[in-house]
């Protein structure tokens, strides 16, 4: 009966152990097809947007990344290659077309000088990460970039914010808030095509106008026209024909769906005003880098080092007006400002010397063409003030709160850099530099006699945005030997300014209508540790990590065989 019993019992423990293993493996397979992931962060720093989300969706063929964070890092940057770790990991939650290479490129001894030649020519500049903490300074390459590869196409992908003004712990921060941007920017680049189109403006005298022989040429524009070729379609648009054809030209001008007119030195006609106009008027976007004052850093370079500024009428003033800006005919000054690089005294090397004349402008943190944005350089630039009208007005860049501002014509000489400036004096407060304007536009011809006779003329536009850069210096590059250097590179201190971006953003916002740029705004703070504390307190915490659970294990050891002992003795 014993036997039976116990037999019995032995059964239905095995019955019991099936029934366990067979609930753990129908739950195993339930649960593999309902697989999720859940952001409990504060921030949602792990959880995609909409925009981001339809954009990788579109994915049908393997998509390659190579991210080259990888090494033996401070503590900033494993954070860094942690965080590009967690985002691409969403990406790949999204689509399993997402395939990621981890690559040090300088871990083999034999290969280090040829990959770093072969990834500084490809254009991934390294970050020289100096370390003085063991009392001996120490250099080392980082290369904080990524390849993201797809149908026989390949962009590469920044995952440093560097900035000129920012410590480390900031720009890595800067960085982190910008990985889901900065990884759809580049996707965007591979997987949606080309549709929209932008026409760089002629007749005026812009940049880059048509030279002597009536061909065009991009001298001026060419790095910036080397940023746009990726997302858009570009071409290059003369008003000329507004004189014989007006009409014909602005249905012609339709069919863009961005206009840039960069530094134009010659006068509007009312024809071109009204073309111009009614282009607005039809949901036309347009972006603005004009000037109220004729001064030029080259005129400044002659015999006498000095030259008059005056005002530049381009007919543009009730334009602008009508619109809700005013581009004040005077010179900003500002004692945040940009070198130049001058020689003082005969036979003396060039060095660089503080010149009021380039502010260094800062950004509007909250929106999302300026947010976590460098310094944009400008030279003799004016001020923008915005006017009361139903138009939603941003401002997006601004000097510093030590500006002046200086009227014309005035007499501007290159030895005015061996003054000491009186910083009293600079007492004008920030002035715009930029500004964005969104909503409908009321024509600048309303209730006016229209200068030729126009079928459709539109009043009002539909929703539509422009924005109104005073300074057409901001685009355009230098030139040397015949050949252009970067946009807003500095070229004594390798310093490069955020000119580029600043644009790149400008126009993406402009044209955006999946809601990508927006991205830019989200938040995200990361804790650092205190570097100073953490080294001060190294030996402290070494104690406690090693020795403490030592001494907690062998007091326990000791009580429990004192214990052991009288129990048993």
């Amino acid at each position: 009966m014993k036997t039976k019993k116990k037999k019995m019992m032995k059964n239905k423990n095995i019955t019991y152990i099936l029934f366990v293993i067979a609930v753990l493996v129908i739950i195993n397979a339930i649960s593999s097809q309902f697989y999720g992931r859940y952001d409990l962060t504060k921030d949602k720093r792990y959880t995609l947007s909409e925009a981001t989300k339809s954009l990788v969706q579109d994915i049908d063929a393997p998509l390659i990344i190579d991210v080259f964070l990888e090494g033996n890092f401070p503590s900033e940057f494993r954070l860094l290659r942690t965080e590009v770790r967690q985002i691409i990991e969403e990406f790949q939650f999204q689509t399993n077309k997402i395939k990621v290479n981890y690559i040090n490129p300088i871990e083999d001894e034999a290969t280090r000088q040829r990959n770093i030649e072969e990834l500084t020519k490809s254009g991934l500049e390294p970050y020289i990460n100096t370390d003085n903490s063991t009392g001996k300074v120490t250099q080392e390459l980082i290369f904080p970039w990524a390849f993201a590869s797809y149908k026989n196409k390949t962009v590469k992908i920044p995952l440093l914010k560097r900035s000129i003004t920012q410590g480390l712990d900031e720009q890595i921060n800067n960085s982190v808030q910008a990985l889901e941007y900065t990884f759809a920017d580049g996707f965007s680049k591979l997987l949606k095509e080309k549709t929209k189109t932008i026409a760089f403006l002629k007749g005026n005298g812009q940049l880059d106008d048509l030279d002597a022989n009536g061909r065009i040429t991009t001298q001026y524009l060419n790095d910036f026209l080397k940023t746009l070729q990726p997302y858009y379609n570009i071409g290059f648009f003369t008003l000329d024909s507004v004189a014989t054809t007006p009409t014909k030209t602005l249905n012609q001008l339709k069919q863009f769906d961005l206009i840039i007119s960069a530094k134009p030195t010659e006068a509007f006609t009312e024809n071109e005003k009204l073309v111009l106009d009614q282009y607005t008027m039809n949901g036309g976007k347009s972006l603005w880098l004009t000037e109220s004052v004729v001064m030029d850093k080259d005129s400044l370079y002659n015999e006498s080092g000095s030259a008059v500024s005056t005002i530049r009428d381009l007919n543009l003033t009730n334009f602008f007006f009508k619109y809700g800006v005013r581009i004040n005919p005077s010179l900003v000054k500002d004692l945040y400002s940009a070198p130049i690089m001058l020689s003082i005294g005969e036979g003396n090397p060039l060095q660089p010397l503080q010149w009021q004349y380039s502010p260094l402008a800062t950004s509007n943190s909250k929106h999302p063409i300026t947010k976590n944005l460098n310094i944009v350089r400008y030279d003799f630039t004016s001020p923008i003030d915005t006017l009361k009208n139903a138009i939603a007005k941003t401002i997006l860049l601004q000097s510093s709160p030590k500006s002046k501002l200086e009227g014309t014509p005035t007499i501007i000489s290159l030895s005015d850099v061996t003054k000491a400036p009186e910083e009293a004096s600079f007492d004008s407060g920030s002035q715009n530099l930029a500004v964005l304007l969104e909503g409908e536009f009321i024509s600048v011809f309303d209730k006016m006699v229209l200068p030729f006779k126009m079928e459709g003329f539109k009043s009002k536009s539909t929703p539509t945005k422009m924005a109104v850069i005073s300074d057409g210096d901001v685009i355009k590059n230098s030139v040397r030997r015949n050949r252009p250097i970067k946009l807003g590179l500095d070229e004594v201190s390798g310093r490069v300014y955020g000119n580029t971006e600043f644009l790149l953003n400008t126009v993406n916002y402009l044209l955006d209508d999946t809601g990508l740029i927006n991205i830019r705004t989200k938040e995200i703070s990361l804790a650092y540790l205190d570097s100073g504390k953490t080294k001060e307190s190294k030996g402290k915490w070494q104690l406690i990590n090693i020795a403490l659970p030592l001494v907690i294990l062998g007091f326990f050891g000791f009580t429990f065989n004192y214990l052991r002992k009288k129990k048993y003795t």
